[in-house]
């Protein structure tokens, strides 16, 4: 048993280890993060009083069976100010129901107001959202191309203050914040925009300030057609074509340019199984990227190594819903370990050092918070709620993106599944009659039920080992996570918002 007991204490050390280390990169990045708030930065860019620097630029539009958006999403586009003879739009669609009838219509209406957009279809979906992103490339005309997903709608300025910046040729892609429409609609839609908040100011101008590597996210940005062929263009071979394509890019020396002031707002999902489609598509693209990508970031010259570390943990950043699972599931044989080998408790104080690791998240998503909705008692008070909530349900999700992590490392392929689109603007909309809501649970949520009776058994561990009355130290931690694998169970059964 001694055996079995330094084998289970050595991978969750190495868990533990692990993520304390992407914890300090957190932390870093909001060093940086608050460097760049002081920085005043001053950029050469494009005259748009002078006709002659106003470039030619393609939207781009790549959608799939988005039957109750495609209306929201053209009425949006269309509105985007810019002058006409400068300005074309291409709707990616490689949609297989009837959508594709009823945005055809729309679009031969817009086609009829003087407004240059195509339709485009192919006959298959080969290579999924980057295949259609590659076929419409091939015939833009634009110098610059702007990428939005279904679910977003950019605000009218949005091209007027993204393209100025590609003056500097050197920089090949503006990214914009992602803003949030619902984000108020459900308790699943505020902790999907409390992560996303951390991701679009904390992450992405930590990195960005520095200059070491950001992504593309995939919509909400601009791309020089230029940036794309030089990197290699558009790859289907992960589910996260933008990571990829974002990192071929900069290892080709081009640079990022973010802007966390420009907000384009989207559409959260409101469903679970949609939000679970999206994180397993994320996460196990993350993983593949690591796959494809760590082996060139390494042995690169051209960057250096707090680059390349910031860069290998950007691409990792999936891989610690491993590492979470791994520290949640050992961690109720360690409190018997703990209990039952008193020679060891000196290694047990020092493990309680990596407690700190979650001291670290709560300060980092602190200030993400107190950027959005101001200081104070009040909002502090809010945010330990909001903390806790988006903690627990994170490490509910642990279990299915663990699979997905896995799934991308160990090369599995999977499909580009998409995620639905409700068109939910307020509260009052609901998202009941959507045809494409996955009906059947995934298999996994069977196992998600017994995790969140697992944690029962560590809470009632906390009562009865040992002598002394006890230990109740991981009690709060069994607490959360039997509340996060609780929360995942029941909404995916019932398939509620």
């Amino acid at each position: 048993m001694i055996v079995v007991a330094y084998f289970i204490i050595a991978i969750y050390t190495i868990a533990l280890v692990l993520i304390f280390i992407y914890a300090i990169s957190q932390l870093n990045l909001l060093f940086n993060y608050l460097k760049a708030q002081k920085k005043e930065v001053t950029c050469d860019m494009f005259d748009f009083s002078n006709p002659d620097e106003i470039p030619l630029v393609t939207i781009q539009l790549p959608v799939y069976n988005e039957l109750y958006v495609m209306e929201r999403l053209l009425n949006n586009i269309v509105k985007l100010k810019y002058p006409k003879e400068k300005l074309e739009i291409q709707v990616l669609d490689d949609s297989t129901d009837e959508s594709v009838n009823s945005t055809a219509t729309q679009i031969k209406a817009l086609q009829k107001t003087g407004i240059d957009i195509q339709h485009i279809c192919r006959s298959n979906r080969k290579g999924f959202k980057a295949g259609a992103l590659k076929a419409g490339l091939e015939q833009a005309k634009g110098e610059f191309i702007a990428i939005f997903d279904a679910d977003f709608l950019p605000k009218e300025n949005w091209l007027l203050e993204t393209i100025p910046y590609f003056k500097n040729p050197e920089i090949g892609v503006v990214q914009t914040r992602w803003g949030h429409i619902n984000r108020n609609y459900s308790t699943l839609t505020r902790i999907q925009a409390f992560a996303l908040d951390a991701h679009f100011t904390l992450e992405q101008v930590g990195r960005n300030s520095k200059g070491h590597f950001i992504n593309f996210n995939g919509t909400a940005g601009v791309w020089r057609k230029e940036c794309i062929y030089d990197a290699g263009n558009w790859e289907g071979d992960t589910l996260t074509e933008d990571l990829d394509l974002s990192y071929r890019a900069q290892l080709k020396n081009w640079k990022f340019k973010y802007l966390e002031q420009v907000e384009t707002p989207a559409e959260l999902p409101v469903v679970i199984s949609a939000a679970r489609s999206q994180q397993f598509r994320w996460n196990k693209g993350g993983a593949e990227n690591f796959q494809k990508m760590a082996r060139r970031v390494l042995s690169t010259k051209k960057v250096t190594l707090k680059t390349k570390m910031h860069a290998i943990l950007h691409l990792l950043n999936s891989t610690m819903f491993l590492n979470v699972l791994i520290v949640a599931v050992l961690s109720i044989p360690m409190l018997y370990i703990k209990n039952e080998y008193t020679h060891l408790k000196n290694y047990f104080y020092l493990m309680s050092f990596f407690v700190i690791s979650s001291l670290i998240f709560f300060v980092c998503y602190w200030y993400m918070f107190r950027n959005i909705y101001g200081g104070g008692v009040k909002n502090f008070l809010k945010y330990i709620a909001t903390f806790f909530a988006f903690f627990s349900i994170a490490m509910g999700f642990s279990l299915h993106n663990s699979i997905a992590v896995l799934e991308g490392h160990f090369g599995i392929k999977s499909d580009f599944i998409r995620t639905p689109k409700f068109n939910i603007n307020s509260l009052k909309d609901s998202w009941k009659n959507n045809k494409y809501i996955k009906k059947k649970p995934s298999a996994h949520v069977i196992l998600e039920g017994l995790l969140a009776l697992y944690f029962v058994f560590g809470m009632y561990s906390a009562f009865v080992v040992g002598d002394q009355g006890g230990d109740f130290g991981l009690f709060p931690f069994h607490l959360m996570l039997f509340f996060g694998f609780g929360y995942v169970f029941f909404k995916s059964i019932f398939s509620k918002a």
